[in-house]
């Protein structure tokens, strides 16, 4: 009698948590949110970000919380997104936030500054380094809140109509460059265009502009920039690992169910893991591509690249002296990128130095 008494009991608790469940989901309101991306829809992994994130969230919430994610120009331009997203034009933004340097120079630690950190280091500084909570104050100026939602890793330095021997052959060459990067770039001699990624193949085609950078090989060769130029350079010094962000409108933030926004935090913290490895799966395949169509794939000259460090540090100088957040940000970010660095010169850097260049066991083509 107690056992059937004890397996009754125990069915009645069972039926009740299946009844509570879906009861408690039930409880959450159905919410609809506009996202707008900084990118074209064909760009299958930077606008892939954000699609990836909606149906994440709209699986974690059992359909409740769905957010439609629109692509640059749909709503705003790819550039508008910040300001889309603070005045509350839309409830979320996918972006580079180095787009917005013109209104706070500080805005370029969101995604990358030249000669900073790559992927890997960017994420311990934004997770465990401060690098959060030194930017929410700019943010929260602004009417968003940031949350970490991608990293294309290191990109390339871009596509050139003439090859680069020395400092002097960047002279009046006009490039289409993203952020602060072209602040540095102008004090060699370049002169800066900041174009959306809808708006740079016909600017290079036109040769409104002389060279381009965008993200890398697979990116870029979708956007055709191969068609245009033929000169294509490494290393893109400016962007080592930059970030992209998705930007929240601080007063719907605050409103949403705690639920929904774990769970978007949930899906961001994935696409930050997916984006990355999704470059790193398809551009090697792509930059065969593109040699095999006839791109020339070349080295910045060491004298270009020691020039713009110098030129690098010495913008930095300027901007602490114009902007109180680049002033409060730039010396722990420095200190932190700095200690990365000493660190990935023992393990990760000795580990790459000799088997990204180790010809044992490497096809024979490789060997030639």
């Amino acid at each position: 009698m107690q056992r059937r008494s004890f397996l009754k009991k125990a069915a009645a608790g069972v039926a009740a948590s299946a009844v509570a469940a879906p009861a408690i989901a039930q409880s959450q309101p159905a919410i609809q949110w506009r996202l707008a991306a900084s990118w074209p829809k064909s760009l299958d992994t930077l606008y892939g970000g954000p699609d990836h994130m909606a149906k994440r969230v709209a699986e974690m919430t059992d359909g409740k919380f769905q957010i439609r994610v629109f692509a640059a120009g749909e709503i705003v331009p790819a550039l508008q997104v910040l300001d889309a997203v603070g005045a509350g034009t839309v409830e979320l933004g996918h972006t580079a936030p180095y787009y917005y340097f013109g209104k706070d120079p500080a805005f370029a630690f969101g995604t990358a500054v030249c000669f900073g950190m790559n992927a890997r280091q960017q994420n311990a500084w934004w997770l465990h380094g401060g690098g959060s909570e030194a930017m929410a104050p700019l943010w929260k100026e602004h009417g968003c809140v940031a949350l970490l939602a991608g990293n294309t890793g290191c990109q390339m330095g871009g596509w050139w109509r003439k090859g680069i021997k020395s400092v002097a052959d960047l002279k009046g060459v006009k490039m289409r460059i993203g952020g602060m990067a072209g602040l540095i770039m102008a004090k060699l001699g370049v002169v800066p265009q900041q174009l959306g990624a809808p708006d740079i193949y016909p600017a290079l085609e036109k040769g409104t502009i002389d060279a381009a950078e965008w993200v890398g090989p697979y990116d870029d060769e979708k956007l055709g920039f191969n068609k245009v130029a033929k000169f294509y350079y490494t290393p893109g010094f400016w962007e080592g690992g930059p970030m992209v962000m998705t930007l929240v409108n601080e007063k719907k933030w605050n409103e949403l169910p705690k639920q929904y926004q774990a769970a978007l935090q949930a899906a961001c913290g994935e696409v930050t893991a997916w984006m990355p490895a999704k470059y790193d799966a398809q551009n090697p395949a792509a930059l065969r591509r593109l040699l095999a169509s006839g791109t020339q794939l070349r080295s910045f000259p060491r004298a270009v690249l020691e020039a713009a460090e110098k030129a690098s540090y010495e913008v930095y100088d300027e901007m602490s002296a114009k902007s109180a957040h680049f002033k409060r940000i730039y010396p722990e970010w420095k200190k932190f990128r700095d200690e990365q660095f000493l660190w990935f010169r023992v393990a990760e850097q000795t580990y790459d130095n000799y088997s990204f260049n180790s010809k044992i066991g490497q096809p024979a083509a490789a060997k030639k």
